[in-house]
């Protein structure tokens, strides 16, 4: 049977199964198989190994965006530069990478933007150091914005952003999370606004925060979707742009990548969203 396949670990509550099946049940493809695979560093590379001619793609998570990398005959050059592969599609007997969340992430503000009416952001604060945002500076310079600020506990380290900063050729303002006042300065002059944090994490910020009207934010956090960063913006009339369309938009791009034809991403979002609130009905994990 042919087959796709997300791949992290923990794994077990992943989306992508639903994003995915909703997408080629749209195209009308229903038979293939999308699975959940519990995979890490250690067992990675057998794996990989081990793939065979029916498999068509895979959708790569934590903690196998790095991991994955050597492990594969091709890269594409912007999952290169930032350091990081979300999508592995094999090919003639070649296993490529690539990275969607970079078009997830500048989608995603895209969209919260022409919904809003507000005009496309200039400055930009990223909270987090890590491989999503690593990603959301790649997505930045979509968006035009080649110079922004970074805040983080450290930085430096496998998948770190200022290494991909580098080969992306953007220029980051490194703050320690820290240096409060130093994170509220860079929000305060920033029109965009990159959670890459954990849920709860950027709590203390977001208590702290001074939200301007017009102002944009993308927390990637998206269950639970009432995070305190997005209350502070929601009752500031800011302008929230959705962690459930980043995710959707990466994965409408696997999709592509994976069978070489266009999803309908509002198929793809109603699905999710369906799953969401049946996940909040049931008390079951995001």
């Amino acid at each position: 049977m042919t087959w796709a396949a997300v791949i992290g670990s923990p794994i077990e509550h992943s989306l992508s199964p639903v994003i995915h099946r909703a997408a080629w049940a749209q195209l009308g493809i229903d038979d293939w198989e999308y699975r959940r695979l519990e995979q890490n560093a250690d067992s990675l590379p057998g794996f990989v190994a081990g793939l065979g001619g029916d498999c068509v793609g895979l959708s790569v998570t934590m903690p196998c965006k790095q991991a994955v990398m050597p492990l594969l005959d091709a890269i594409d050059p912007l999952a290169s530069a930032v350091g990081a592969v979300n999508t592995v599609v094999p090919s003639s007997g070649v296993l490529a990478g690539f990275n969607t969340d970079v078009t997830g992430i500048a989608s995603a503000v895209r969209r919260a933007c022409a919904m809003a009416g507000c005009h496309a952001p200039s400055s930009a604060l990223v909270l987090g150091a890590r491989a999503t945002a690593s990603s959301a500076l790649a997505a930045l310079g979509e968006l035009g914005i080649t110079s922004s600020t970074v805040a983080a506990r450290r930085f430096g380290g496998p998948g770190s952003v200022v290494a991909a900063a580098s080969r992306l050729g953007v220029t980051i303002e490194q703050v320690l999370w820290s240096d409060t006042a130093a994170v509220d300065r860079a929000a305060a002059s920033a029109d965009l606004v990159i959670s890459t944090l954990p849920a709860s994490a950027a709590d203390p910020f977001a208590e702290r925060l001074h939200v301007r009207e017009g102002q944009i934010l993308l927390d990637v956090v998206y269950s639970p979707r009432d995070t305190a960063l997005r209350s502070a913006f929601e009752s500031a009339a800011g302008v929230v742009a959705e962690g459930t369309d980043m995710l959707v938009f990466q994965a409408a791009a696997q999709v592509q990548l994976m069978t070489g034809r266009s999803p309908d991403t509002d198929v793809m979002r109603e699905a999710l969203e369906d799953e969401l609130e049946r996940r909040s009905r049931e008390g079951s994990a995001p």
